[in-house]
């Protein structure tokens, strides 16, 4: 009999042990359920130091009253001139300035001046992979992830760090074998990988850029022991080593050198653009490396967030996308609605440097270019 009392006792201290730790998770379990309220998110927010607006009637009355917005981007000037006359349009009471942050000397400057406090008066910034954890103290704890899970920004969740939820990414980059057809047929261009480790693509047949974050890409699919053997592997071939895309495609088109290896595929189509009769061409193999690219977030001095967050968002609508588009074809993401690299990627298999990974990037490269052994450009 009292072993019976005392199980009673047991099960009921359990039991009530259970209910007080269901109480402490509840608002959690309901958050990922998908059925918190925006209140409840909000709530959930506020507690971990983020800010979140309900409704986006509440940001626009905000944007309304701030009345301004200055971007800085990495986008061309060309395209964020399209995309700021297209965002005006839409929000008429929002005044924009854009100046364009590329290259990487200028985001490093930028970065010192986070650090320093004198970047007051910028509203949104492009991170770049290379300092990514440098950047982190110094972004306004903005939920976006929160009011994108809520619709209340009209941004799909994939785009948001789920770790820190105030960054996303607005771009993918995918990597392919650019190549000249007049040097090299299509037939004879490889078909994964490996192939480029081939007797006959020994000695100056192709070329690989020295920054390498083709190869991060691989890293984060294919494991980095993988990656590492075979950035070894394919400096023993002897390749032409090159620094930027953008000069090394102009290469390509001028005939000096029949491949690159791992290309951006939106460089790798911009020849086309400008002359339909080029003889650049681009061929994309599997595993498809992808690196998220095109991140922005808000520093922590951004004065006008209301406006920020309308900017964000619109650069990731059917409308922006498609302006992106038009201007730097295939620069687009992976994830946004109705994007045309989502379709050129779809049933292939893929080797993505994505959230989970991103840390890793400058170390991974750092190692890649280690395998190679540290050679100089060839090609600037």
């Amino acid at each position: 009999m009292k072993q019976i009392i005392m199980y009673k006792n047991i099960m009921r201290v359990l039991a009530m042990l259970a209910f007080v730790s269901f109480l402490a998770t509840a608002p959690f379990l309901l958050a990922a359920s998908g059925d918190a309220t925006p209140g409840s998110t909000r709530q959930q927010s506020e507690a971990g130091g983020y800010s979140f607006y309900s409704t986006h009637d509440e940001i626009l009355n905000g944007a309304k009253k701030e009345g301004k917005l200055r971007v800085l981007g990495s986008f061309s000037s060309t395209t964020y001139k399209a995309m700021t006359a297209a965002f005006k349009k839409r929000y008429p009471f929002v005044d924009v300035y854009f100046q364009e942050l590329t290259g990487t000397d200028a985001p490093q400057r930028f970065l010192l001046e986070l650090k320093a406090g004198t970047a007051r008066d910028w509203d949104v910034f492009p991170m770049v992979a290379d300092f990514w954890t440098e950047y982190i103290p110094y972004l306004k704890k903005i939920d976006l992830l929160g009011m994108a899970t809520q619709n209340v920004l009209a941004i799909p969740p994939a785009m948001i760090d789920p770790k820190n939820r105030n960054i996303m990414s607005i771009g993918s980059a995918i990597f392919a074998i650019g190549y000249n057809r007049k040097l090299i047929s299509e037939e004879k261009i490889p078909n994964s990988w490996e192939d480029f480790l081939k007797p006959e693509f020994k000695g100056k047949k192709f070329m690989v850029d020295l920054r390498p974050q083709g190869f991060a890409a691989l890293a984060a699919g294919l494991g980095e022991k993988w990656a590492f053997d075979y950035a070894g592997k394919i400096a023993a071939q002897q390749p032409v080593w090159v620094r930027g895309q953008s000069r090394t495609v102009v290469v390509l088109a001028a005939g000096e050198h029949p491949m690159l290896h791992l290309a951006y595929y939106h460089s790798c189509l911009r020849p086309a653009r400008n002359d339909p009769d080029t003889s650049v061409a681009c061929k994309i193999i599997e595993p498809v490396p992808v690196r998220l690219h095109e991140f922005a977030a808000l520093p922590v001095t951004a004065p006008r967030p209301y406006s920020a967050l309308l900017w964000l968002e619109f650069q990731v609508t059917p409308e922006g996308q498609s302006l992106i588009n038009s201007h730097e074809p295939m620069n687009l993401s992976i994830y946004a609605a109705e994007s045309e690299l989502k379709k050129v990627i779809q049933g292939k298999k893929l080797s993505v440097n994505n959230w989970d990974t991103l840390h890793n990037t400058p170390r991974w490269e750092q190692n890649t270019l280690k395998a190679f052994g540290f050679p100089n450009a060839e090609v600037k």
